[in-house]
């Protein structure tokens, strides 16, 4: 497992473990014992340590590499997926995945950043940053989604949207900001979860939704924390301080009325119980389906629109 910095304590805990599991038991030694001892340790530092993380090392866990991709989602919690690729226009962009899928009975066009999960992936994705193509395709499917009357669904999990000079000479903007059109003008219920990072236009243009909902981990803000410290203090040395100051987290999103609901993850980050966490997002998906099953399509813009208009004017004190 891949551990982060504030983790080291729990690393040093666990490589113990895994030594004694390939041990045999001594007359001094009982293996068994000494395992659950340990465990028992590990699960207490792990309590400790995820009950008070700080604005950064949230970031952190909110990037963790084993974190469940959209890819793992899709495999978990739909059937019958059908990936839809390419915008009409230019290419594919495999950044973000997409198609028609079965969802716990509910027909659903299902879509979301996919960032990979070693390092061929994660090229070939480029890293989840998508690119004016990948928001073009986005909007294909959801004009689709809202002609045959189905739902949508997004999963969010981007550092955001691709900056290079060849996204920026496609209209990187106007595809963003055609896709958040888009998504407040969808006459069908739009239900976005936000995975990982939700970082900057990249992630609001697939989260413009009825219902937004974050992992406890997960991040989402208008720029990353490194980006704003070198606008800020000219350096990214001053991330940590900066993450704080965005109030990106899950908790100060749901005071600020950003987001409508949290879902729990399994002790120790999302990362150490995907399985868990996958249903859990996907009950949350389910509850979401069935409040808005009834809804109209003016109903369901004027949702978006006073969500919209109403964020932020609460919890900023």
């Amino acid at each position: 497992m891949h551990f982060l910095d504030f983790e080291k304590p729990i690393a040093e805990l666990e490589g113990k473990i895994e030594e004694l599991r390939h041990l045999s038991d001594t007359g001094d030694l009982n293996i068994a014992e000494e395992v659950t001892r340990l465990q028992t340790k590990v699960d207490r530092l792990l309590r400790q340590t995820y009950s008070k993380l700080s604005a950064w090392q949230k970031t952190q866990v909110a990037r963790h590499p084993e974190r469940p991709h959209f890819s793992n989602y899709v495999a978990a919690l739909v059937e019958d997926f059908t990936p839809l690729a390419g915008d009409r226009l230019y290419a594919e962009d495999r950044a973000i995945i997409g198609g028609l899928a079965r969802f716990r009975g509910h027909t659903v066009v299902i879509m979301g950043h996919e960032k990979g999960s070693d390092t061929s992936a994660r090229v070939r994705h480029n890293f989840g940053m998508a690119r004016p193509e990948g928001y073009r395709k986005a909007q294909r499917l959801m004009n689709l989604a809202d002609h045959f009357k189905v739902p949508v669904v997004t999963l969010v999990d981007t550092p955001g949207a691709y900056p290079g000079v060849g996204a920026e000479e496609r209209g990187q903007a106007e595809a963003i900001a055609s896709c958040i059109d888009v998504c407040l003008q969808l006459n069908v219920p739009l239900i976005s979860v936000v995975i990982g990072e939700g970082g900057s236009g990249g992630a609001i243009a697939l989260a413009s939704a009825n219902r937004i909902y974050m992992l406890e981990h997960a991040v989402y803000s208008v720029i990353s924390p490194e980006g704003c410290a070198s606008i800020l203090w000219r350096s990214s040395a001053q991330a940590e301080e900066a993450a704080v100051a965005l109030r990106l987290t899950a908790g100060d999103l749901l005071k600020l009325g950003v987001v409508d609901a949290v879902v729990d993850e399994p002790l120790g980050g999302a990362h150490r119980g995907q399985s868990e966490t996958i249903e859990a997002v996907g009950d949350m998906i389910e509850g979401a389906l069935g409040e808005l099953a009834g809804e109209t399509g003016p109903a369901l813009r004027e949702n978006r629109r006073e969500k919209f208009i109403g964020m932020g004017q609460k919890g900023l004190s």
